[in-house]
């Protein structure tokens, strides 16, 4: 952990991290702008799922790179989990949103190895394992612990439970005919498959009778809040998020099922 003091105004400007959404956005911008009509003649441009997209890069930005994370990483579990849950849950989903079906499908029609190895992670079973085995692997204490005090690894760990939930997601929402969505019925018991997943990770943090992470039994207690009660109000962070986006993705799933039904 690093002991100099923290600066709560403070918002990470690090090249990797700056360049790196700067990158992102501009491969969309050549993609989605110039290449556009290159790779899939006629396809208009769509503002909507631009803005998706920006609001994704803008939602990854804040999680990692405003003073949420320096709180997280040194005072609060509990801010951490918010970190963690936009990182999973929010901006993944708008990445998706963003993308336009007829321009990813086209890239995929002329790249078949990359359609096969995206067809292999975006399979519900594999998407579905590593989302889940990703996401307890870097709350084990050890590696938990590494993670704030290697700025490397931090990074890793962030990148690859963004990555495991874009694939998460792709079950339910992929932009693509090529490597569709599964039918209404399998998503539902997907959700609830993913649901239960989570169960184990949230019962120990949120029931242990001990602090699992060093670093918050040591921080220095910046509001009201016992190491032992921010270490549960993450855990209970972690599953009202989990239950709250199922939920809504069920719903979603619901109205769309019966709708199609109806027509």
């Amino acid at each position: 952990m690093n002991d100099s003091p923290i600066n709560f105004s403070h918002w990470h400007t690090e090249p990797a991290l700056i360049g790196g959404v700067l990158f992102i956005g501009w491969l969309y911008a050549i993609l989605v702008g110039p290449f556009r009509n290159k790779i899939c003649p006629g396809l208009p441009f769509c503002s909507k799922h631009a803005s998706w997209f920006i609001a994704g890069l803008i939602s990854f930005y804040l999680a990692v790179g405003s003073p949420l994370d320096p709180l997280g990483e040194n005072f609060l579990f509990f801010a951490h989990m918010i970190q963690h849950n936009v990182l999973m849950y929010v901006s993944p989903l708008f990445f998706l949103l963003g993308i336009p079906q007829p321009l990813f499908d086209k890239i995929l029609e002329k790249n078949p190895l990359t359609e096969k190895v995206l067809g292999f992670f975006f399979h519900p079973i594999i998407a579905g394992l590593l989302f889940t085995l990703v996401f307890s692997f870097w709350h084990f204490g050890v590696f938990y612990e590494a993670a704030l005090r290697d700025k490397t690894l931090h990074m890793a760990e962030h990148l690859s439970m963004f990555l495991t939930s874009v694939f998460m997601w792709c079950p339910i929402c992929a932009p693509s005919k090529r490597l569709p969505p599964m039918r209404y019925g399998p998503q539902m018991l997907y959700v609830l498959a993913l649901m239960l997943g989570q169960t184990p990770i949230f019962a120990v943090l949120t029931f242990s009778e001990d602090v699992l992470y060093q670093t918050y039994f040591y921080a220095e207690r910046i509001i009201n809040i016992s190491p032992i009660e921010d270490q549960r109000t993450g855990g209970v962070l972690m599953k009202l998020a989990n239950m709250a986006v199922s939920v809504g993705v069920l719903s979603s799933i619901f109205y769309r099922w019966s709708q199609r039904q109806e027509s």
